[in-house]
């Protein structure tokens, strides 16, 4: 097909979502997106990185900083008295994911990047989990964290990205219904599962790709 296509990773901590995302980003010769719409969102907004890391995956009304810090020229002018709520920089993110969406084919990793593109007619979603042992380990490698420590990392976190996930989105974070496949990394390992997901998506979305 010569059609774009977007593939969307929702990723509890530790499955190795990410990484999956960049592997089969790799495989399929498309473009990755994860952190990096933080830093895209900022240079098309005026805005400081710092307000889109603030509320990265967090969800709620919760009002962030103060109007009388500089952070661009768009926040200078427009928010110079002003505080930034967790919508509206929800919405900037939101467009910068849909005028990706517009120039290429992308993996967008997390953010509701799947409700976002829900009108999308070539978009997969996926869902990456692990068993919570290999999850606890890759975290404490990643973080240099101790077991316990990586282990209330992982919950606190899991459950932020699901708050946001069920606020910002009509779908539930992590569950079956909201997703095109949902997959345990644990089962088959990083490599063997980014395979098994390309060769899904190729099947899914009709692709000629080696």
């Amino acid at each position: 097909m010569a059609e774009k296509f977007f593939i969307t990773v929702g990723r509890q901590l530790g499955s190795g979502g990410r990484q999956i995302g960049e592997k089969l980003a790799k495989q399929l010769n498309i473009a990755f997106y994860d952190k990096e719409l933080i830093l895209i969102a900022s240079q098309k907004s005026g805005l400081g990185k710092e307000f889109f890391e603030k509320i990265d995956e967090k969800s709620g009304h919760s009002l962030l900083f103060g109007g009388s810090s500089p952070y661009g020229v768009y926040s200078n002018e427009i928010y110079a008295n002003y505080y930034l709520n967790n919508e509206t920089l929800f919405k900037i993110q939101s467009d910068v994911i849909r005028e990706l969406a517009d120039q290429h084919s992308c993996i967008f990793v997390g953010r509701c990047a799947d409700y976002i593109l829900k009108d999308q007619a070539h978009c997969l979603n996926l869902f990456v989990t692990a068993n919570l042992n290999d999850r606890i380990k890759r975290v404490m490698e990643n973080e240099q964290l101790t077991e316990n420590k990586a282990k209330a990392l992982i919950e606190k976190t899991d459950k932020k990205r699901a708050n946001y996930y069920n606020y910002f989105s009509d779908k539930v974070w992590g569950a079956a219904s909201s997703y095109h496949l949902c997959i345990n990394s644990s089962v088959l390992g990083i490599d063997e599962t980014v395979n098994f997901i390309c060769q899904f998506i190729k099947k899914q979305l009709e692709l000629n790709v080696n």
